[in-house]
């Protein structure tokens, strides 16, 4: 990037002659074998990093790991640029990866302070690291993510920002040339050595850096060097995407001077050198010009197909609910042979299907806060049945603190209630269908508080929230018309269930409510759309004992459909996603004078 190399003190063009490995942008590859559902850019900032050297300030580099599943071994998935004498990195080059919405990809960012050329990291200053999820990052509001950098004890590290984007099918590149005159003067002995700053505008009205020019050293009308891009890069394939170019005077300290800035728009580059390609520069104190080519002109046309994602966006915000099996079949807790056994040394079968898919869909639900029910125990102190009871003892609120506080929940009921039966689905399926319903008149159970369906009810009609209940079962279904009747009523609401078949027990009744081959229906009506997804457990257990694979296979299955749902959902209602940031408005008067 830029600022002095450390030998020659001339302005650093690229990091490549310190770090030849690294790979350029976009030419990252994921370690997963499976057909890749989607691309996601990565992009990292960081702010208040620690300052390690004495004389200048840090040289900071990114170096993204990810976790093979079932590994613990980290393995590097590429770096980004180093960037000179700065504590607050705004890093050019990105990682590109695959996403699974099914599947967990543990990451981990670690940054370092460059102090020679030398790609071994172990001779260069470690300044902290952050470990996080790819949905993690995709799941969190607009798709970015803020985190606390750790790992040197007793030092604040700063904070890492990462922002995921999923790319466009764009595969244009362009050549691009700029030149400008009558910059500002910024230098106290000589002329200015500007650089521009390239951005593309964000959803949320923030924008995320692109690209960057090289330095021309002291003068106040410079000519940049013709620069290849993609335009994918440049504003995703969106044309009338804003895009932002700053003009900085580059200072050896890192302190660069801002002169000006301006906004464009990919289609208005494309019209090539005329007059609308002459900016004047917001934030100057004197006018400039600006002039770029692009060749060849016949790559200027656009070679996307639209379509849809079958990813859940981000501005989608997905609800989990979990309901277990509590009835006798399962055997006495207290024995090893019981399903619900708590073995202190590994989970039992509700446990590992429990945090399968709790720990990927956690990462798209902001607040981590899980309604966690139970169904077909007695109940202290009367001993009365229910089918729909809270894992916490709060029915008003039945919320757990994350997949562990669920877990936490679960455990402490196996000591509380006494299992019974039968196995009946409808109560909790309705519980969370009642929730969700975006009728005019609400029909409150006692376990529903007004506050719950006001935070929900409210927001379900845009497509910005969707409901996911996860049923763990051992035993076959005793209220299956009333089953299929809740499920038939459930396909109208953006709502899938996934159940989960754990133990010997033969479930050849459960199909019938997975409507991959035949519809369900109940009294002449049949579901509006599939939304069920069920998979004996039995089937995902891996012969070496390894749980977390078993784990993640059982996840990428019953996940795998989730995606699918929610588009028919939205298909069906007629919601078109959230609208992409805004397009560049051309100013009304625009400067025009002879380069």
């Amino acid at each position: 990037m830029f600022g002095p190399d450390k030998l020659s003190g001339q302005p650093k063009l690229d990091c490549g002659g310190r770090f030849g490995n690294m790979a350029s942008v976009g030419e990252f590859n994921s370690f997963s074998a499976s057909v890749p559902a989607t691309k996601v850019e990565l992009s990292v900032s960081c702010r208040n990093l620690l300052d390690r050297d004495t004389f200048s300030k840090s040289d900071p580099i990114c170096v993204l790991y990810t976790q093979g599943i079932g590994s613990k071994e980290w393995r590097e998935f590429g770096r980004t640029e180093v960037i000179d004498n700065t504590l607050n990195p705004d890093f050019v080059r990105k990682f590109i990866m695959d996403y699974f919405f099914e599947e967990r990809e543990n990451l981990r960012f670690d940054l370092y302070d460059v102090d020679s050329k030398s790609p071994n990291l172990s001779k260069h200053d470690f300044l902290g690291q952050v470990f996080c999820t790819l949905g993690e990052i995709v799941g969190s509001q607009g798709s970015r993510l803020e985190k606390a950098i750790v790992g040197i004890p007793g030092k604040k590290c700063g904070t890492i920002i990462l922002t995921a984007e999923e790319l466009n099918c764009c595969r244009d590149s362009v050549l691009m040339q700029f030149c400008a005159n009558k910059l500002d003067k910024k230098d106290f002995f000589g002329k200015s050595d500007p650089f521009l700053v390239f951005y593309r505008s964000n959803e949320d009205g923030s924008f995320t850096i692109c690209h960057k020019t090289e330095v021309v050293k002291n003068t106040l009308n410079p000519v940049w060097q013709a620069f290849k891009i993609s335009v994918r890069a440049l504003c995703n394939g969106d044309y009338d995407r804003t895009i932002k170019i700053e003009v900085y005077d580059w200072d050896r300290d890192g302190s660069h001077d801002f002169i000006g800035e301006f906004t464009t728009s990919y289609r208005e580059l494309s019209r090539g050198q005329s007059q609308f390609n002459v900016y004047e520069e917001w934030g100057a104190s004197m006018s400039r010009t600006q002039k770029h080519k692009l060749t060849p002109p016949e790559k200027w046309k656009q070679n996307c197909v639209e379509g849809e994602s079958q990813e859940p966006k981000s501005r989608t915000q997905i609800n989990f609910t979990v309901a277990i099996d509590f009835t006798a079949s399962n055997g006495n807790p207290a024995q090893p042979t019981s399903l619900h056994y708590m073995n202190p040394y590994q989970l039992n079968a509700y446990g590992m299907a429990l945090k399968a898919v709790g720990e990927i869909i956690q990462d798209y639900d902001s607040d981590k806060m899980f309604p966690a029910l139970g169904f077909g125990a007695k109940l202290p102190p009367d001993g009365r049945v229910s089918h729909e009871f809270a894992l916490n003892g709060n029915p008003q609120n039945p919320y757990c603190n994350g997949i562990d506080g669920v877990m936490e929940a679960y455990y402490r009921s196996l000591k509380s209630v006494q299992l019974y039966g039968p196995t009946n689905f409808a109560p909790v399926i309705n519980h969370v269908a009642r929730i969700v319903d975006t009728r005019t008149q609400y029909a409150v159970p006692a376990a529903v508080t007004p506050c719950e369906i006001q935070r929900y009810a409210s927001s379900v009609k845009d497509g910005s929230q969707y409901f996911v209940l996860l049923i763990i079962t051992d035993g076959v279904i005793s209220d299956m018309a009333q089953t299929k009747e809740s499920v038939v009523n459930a396909s109208k609401l953006p709502m899938s269930i996934i159940i989960v078949g754990v133990g010997p027990a033969e479930f050849d009744a459960m199909e019938e409510l997975d409507g991959d081959v035949v519809r369900v229906s109940s009294r002449g009506k049949y579901a509006e759309r599939d939304i069920v997804q069920f998979v004996p457990f039995r089937d995902y257990i891996d012969r070496s004992g390894n749980h977390i694979l078993s784990m993640a296979r059982l996840a990428k299955d019953v996940l795998a459909e989730i995606p699918d749902q929610f588009l028919s959902y939205m298909r069906v209602r007629g919601i078109k996603p959230s609208p992409a940031p805004p397009p560049y408005t051309p100013p009304l008067h625009v400067l025009q004078t002879q380069i």
